[in-house]
């Protein structure tokens, strides 16, 4: 059996999950989450538990065993508690603010950024140097904040750019003083 498959996912109080075809739809106290789910696998629901279950173990149902019972799982955390992604700018007038519902970004190139906010994405910036992005969709909320990044990654030599909070930048060592 698949070690992360087998495993059972709690639905907290105020949580329920319903498989719709090859569609799972999870609603919570944040709303409701759709997902595709590969056909296929059966799914039970007791005790406040939802089990994934595989009717065999060919190749492909193994592989999807893991990944079905993790995107359920992430619906979950998601309508309950939400993903959250951090980054910082590092940089001298570097800076972003949000203003009505488009991300802007100062990054020292001749005109200003302007990244427009998903409406499932929230993006706040507790300082001028921080950049909160947060939502229902672990992916989403993935993909938003390294399309962000994407504008200035951190360069080796100075780590000025986007990070996310944490990120170690390897730095390179400059030019040596010439002789």
């Amino acid at each position: 059996m698949s070690r992360i498959g087998k495993n059972p996912i709690a639905l907290p109080a105020g949580v329920t999950v319903s498989i719709e075809g090859t569609t799972s739809v999870v609603k919570g106290p944040k709303g409701e989450h759709r997902q595709h789910v590969p056909a296929g696998l059966a799914f039970e629901q007791k005790d406040g538990k939802l089990f994934v279950m595989r009717p065999d173990d060919s190749k492909s149902m193994r592989a999807r065993h893991g990944l079905v019972r993790a995107l359920i799982a992430n619906q979950v955390t998601g309508v309950t508690e939400g993903f959250k992604k951090q980054l910082e700018i590092v940089g001298v007038g570097y800076r972003a603010a949000v203003k009505g519902s488009v991300l802007d970004l100062q990054l020292q190139f001749s005109h200003p950024l302007e990244y427009p906010i998903p409406a499932d994405i929230q993006i706040v910036c507790p300082d001028q140097t921080h950049i909160d992005v947060s939502g229902m969709d672990k992916q989403r909320v993935g993909q938003v904040a390294s399309e962000i990044r994407a504008f200035r990654k951190p360069e080796p030599y100075k780590g000025k750019g986007i990070r996310y909070t944490g990120e170690d930048i390897i730095r390179k060592a400059g030019k040596a003083a010439g002789k």
